[in-house]
């Protein structure tokens, strides 16, 4: 296991610089760094000197990948990719381009983000998987029926129609939560309350229609018709024989969320005006700050992996037969 770990670690090398280099490359195709320190400078006239000044200032006067000005090593060194995207790998984010240390931010905006995520992946994965039960214990009744109907509904409807329709209900109309803002402690709880139960009724729909899926798949297997011979409850074959071997997709699934519970909800932080790091990137994007960009995007890819390891050490505490050498 260890040696596994270790390899896939040596793996994710190749992918981050890969990943870097996409993302240096299709910013810079889009905006030049003198684009760049006019989007910063907010001056509709300009002059020459206050951009070639900005760009000094922040580092965005040298060559792109190749400066054929220095010697050695400090032709690669003494670039804008290196020092812009590759000083990630030791996670020096650096500072964004208005300033602002960009680790300093991160560390504070990932608290919110992750008090939304982490109770709507959980409460989300919960009512999902007993949805999705459900179904497959009325299995071939009109119960199973209308609950695949609903589900495809609600898989048709867009998130935007959720956040729209729960700001103006219960936020307008009812007047029970705040519809945007946070606070932070205890007080932040009435400022989480509705986004989380928008994420969660978002997801319903796209949730217990796989997982239905899943279960299907494993009810007619021989241990399952074997569990039933023996006289155990349909309820105990489902809830112990068929959900514990159905964890391997279940867990396969939970890992691109990983990302998220870091990374935030883009749309959900940005219409209820919570300062997490879906919202920061947004405003970075909207600002063409390439520093925050990239830092952003590395951290997500580098999350991904990690979750990508951390899904198969999972594997092998759900089956064991599941082995890696």
């Amino acid at each position: 296991m260890f040696a596994y770990i270790v390899r896939r670690m040596i793996y994710a090398i190749p992918v981050l610089i890969g990943v870097n280099v996409i993302t240096f490359l299709l910013f810079f195709m889009v905006n030049t760094p003198d684009d760049i320190a006019r989007a910063q400078l907010g001056e509709k006239h300009v002059t020459e000197a206050a951009i070639q000044r900005w760009k000094h200032t922040h580092g965005y006067d040298k060559p792109l990948f190749y400066n054929s000005e220095k010697q050695g090593v400090h032709q690669f060194s003494d670039t804008l990719f290196y020092t812009k995207s590759m000083r990630l790998f030791s996670f020096h984010f650096g500072s964004a381009d208005s300033g602002r240390p960009i680790g300093y931010d991160i560390k504070q905006r990932m608290w919110p983000s992750l008090a939304i995520a982490v109770p709507t992946l959980l409460v989300g994965l919960m009512l999902n998987v007993t949805f999705a039960m459900l179904m497959v214990f009325f299995r071939q009744t009109y119960l199973e029926l209308s609950g695949v109907i609903l589900c495809i509904v609600m898989m048709s409807v867009s998130g935007m129609f959720y956040i729209i329709m729960g700001q103006f209900l219960i936020g307008k109309l009812l007047h029970l939560v705040p519809i945007s803002g946070y606070d932070y402690g205890w007080e932040a709880i009435k400022f989480l309350v509705l986004p989380v139960a928008i994420g969660v009724v978002a997801g319903i729909g796209t949730g217990a229609r796989w997982y239905r899926t899943i279960f299907l798949e494993e009810v007619n297997k021989d241990y399952v018709r074997t569990a039933r011979a023996k006289g155990l409850s349909e309820v105990f074959v489902l809830f112990h024989h068929v959900l514990k071997n159905a964890m391997i997709p279940i867990l396969t699934g939970v890992v691109v969320i990983i990302p998220s519970l870091f990374m935030g909800s883009l749309l959900m932080e940005s219409f209820f005006g919570i300062p997490g790091l879906g919202s920061y990137t947004i405003d970075a994007i909207r600002q063409q700050d390439f520093s925050i960009v990239r830092a952003m995007v590395f951290l997500g890819t580098v999350l991904y992996i990690i979750g990508l390891i951390l899904t198969d050490i999972s594997y092998t505490l759900v089956d064991p037969r599941v082995r890696f050498d």
